[in-house]
């Protein structure tokens, strides 16, 4: 994997979506200073993580990625955190009740603070400057001051990040991940709920299996999976002078590592065999993500995994599908062919977000829940039709109660979009929406377990 490999060595290829910043001396100052600073993940860490991603890719547990669009400096809170961490912890209960395996969960936090752009600029009122990037490159002011990319904000996406770990650490070894009260608020959130009943029955089910579990004896206090969760970290590696500073090696392994965050993934605007970013995430020892759209060919697709996961070790490379609604069948099934004519080993997983981006009659971008709920149904049939495993669902969502995807039960209309559309960037499932389309994926997996046993 680390042949004829350094950390800087993607300096000499193409840069695709990155900033030129104006002062090169100001740039290495802070990256040297980030080289110093301790890892905000560990190598030991993410190896387990790749453990864990081996049983998806072999079918034995399933893959929950969610979180921020773009985190922000500024909505930046203990409360935000812990929110979308609960709605997270939820979503894995159902999930898990409905596919009878693990569930994988991992956020989009402590590190999801630059963002890919369709445009190089943006024009508001006749003015016209470069476009917000993130809030760890430039700021979301439009000012020609705001706008020019500036190092330092690496130093505060790294503390933010820090402090988010730390918390996260805590809420999944201390007790707030416990089983019991993670359903007990799935419980009384579907309770009397209008267009939740159905929920409400399947969450009662869940209820029955937990007081079985108590009667037998195994509980929180006897069995420390029930009281405790592992939670892992991921972030699109889009700012490699960020994603090289913290760059490491493993003293176990002797390896390089991504001390950014547990998982790091190539967006599918950044997927070029021959750019930075395949060059630098090849050489690290991480679980390695890569976004796959309706413009990847087999060839290229081929070519990408034969580089990222030469030694086709399970649990290293996760295909993350992004094709819109109405679009799967055009595309995923023959990319999985290839995939399985060649015996390489990878995660699938579905992000129904990314192609269902549309903007709205009252001039909002946002994301129709219903070409999201259809876009993972196309998903899962087509894994059921070709004899493949759905390994897992890729979401951008917040535990905030934001008004910035229309649909669900709750029923968000375009008009309703004005009144709590919070997002730096891309539109988010807000609280009720994500556990929403928990249930519903959680009905997938269980009719796939059914289908399965009665074939025997």
């Amino acid at each position: 994997m680390t042949a004829a490999w350094t950390k800087s060595a993607w300096r000499s290829k193409d840069r695709i979506q990155m900033p030129d910043y104006t002062d090169p001396a100001a740039l290495k100052a802070v990256e040297a200073r980030l080289s110093s600073y301790p890892p905000l993940v560990f190598a030991g860490e993410a190896r387990q993580l790749r453990a864990h991603l081996a049983e998806v890719a072999e079918g034995r547990a399933f893959l929950l990625q969610g979180g921020d669009c773009a985190e922000s400096f500024e909505e930046f809170s203990a409360d935000l955190i812990r929110d979308t961490y609960k709605v997270m912890l939820q979503m894995a209960v159902v999930l898990t009740f409905g596919a009878k395996l693990p569930v994988v969960k991992i956020g989009r936090m402590a590190g999801q603070f630059a963002k890919p752009r369709s445009a190089a600029t943006e024009v508001k009122d006749g003015v016209e400057l470069p476009s917000y990037r993130g809030d760890i490159i430039n700021d979301i002011g439009f000012t020609a001051e705001s706008r020019i990319p500036n190092p330092e904000r690496m130093l505060q996406a790294y503390t933010q990040a820090a402090a988010s770990l730390n918390l996260l650490r805590a809420f999944s070894q201390g007790g707030f991940a416990d089983i019991n009260h993670v359903h007990a608020w799935t419980l009384g959130f579907t309770q009397d709920t209008p267009g939740y009943e159905n929920y409400h029955k399947l969450a009662n089910r869940i209820s029955e299996s937990l007081q079985f579990m108590q009667a037998a004896g195994v509980t929180g206090e006897t069995a420390d999976a029930l009281h405790r969760v592992d939670f892992y970290t991921s972030h699109e590696a889009l700012l490699l002078e960020y994603e090289e500073a913290l760059c490491r090696i493993d003293s176990t392994t002797g390896l390089p590592v991504a001390g950014s965050g547990h998982m790091i993934w190539i967006g599918d605007r950044t997927r070029q065999p021959d750019g930075a970013h395949v060059e630098f995430c090849r050489g690290v020892q991480n679980p390695i993500g890569l976004k796959c759209g309706p413009s990847l060919s087999e060839s290229d697709l081929l070519h990408l995994i034969d580089t990222l996961n030469p030694d086709n070790a399970a649990g290293r490379l996760t295909l993350i599908a992004r094709f819109g609604a109405g679009n799967v069948g055009e595309h995923l099934p023959r990319l999985i062919r290839a995939v399985e004519r060649e015996g390489r080993k990878v995660v699938w997983s579905c992000d129904p977000m990314h192609g269902n981006t549309i903007k709205s009659d009252s001039g909002y971008k946002t994301r129709p829940f219903e070409r999201v709920l259809r876009e993972v149904r196309e998903f899962f049939a087509i894994h059921a039709a070709e004899g493949t495993h759905p390994g897992g669902v890729h979401f951008e969502m917040t535990g905030k109660d934001v008004t910035e995807c229309t649909g669900g039960v709750r029923d968000v209309t375009d008009e309703n979009l004005a009144d709590r559309y919070h997002t730096a960037c891309d539109p988010r499932l807000n609280a009720s929406q994500s556990l929403e389309l928990a249930f519903l994926v959680s009905e997938e997996l269980h009719q796939r377990r059914e289908a399965q046993r009665a074939a025997g």
